[in-house]
């Protein structure tokens, strides 16, 4: 779609890359969340 960007993996993480100005906001995980996930 209009904001789907373009998905590719790089050391094994999915990523998402798009432009700047389709950025609705950003989440971010703590390290101790990121351990449990």
């Amino acid at each position: 779609g209009k904001w789907s960007g373009t998905e590719v993996r790089i050391d094994g993480q999915d990523l998402l890359i798009m432009k700047e100005s389709d950025i609705m906001g950003v989440i971010e995980q703590s390290a101790e969340a990121q351990k449990a996930a």
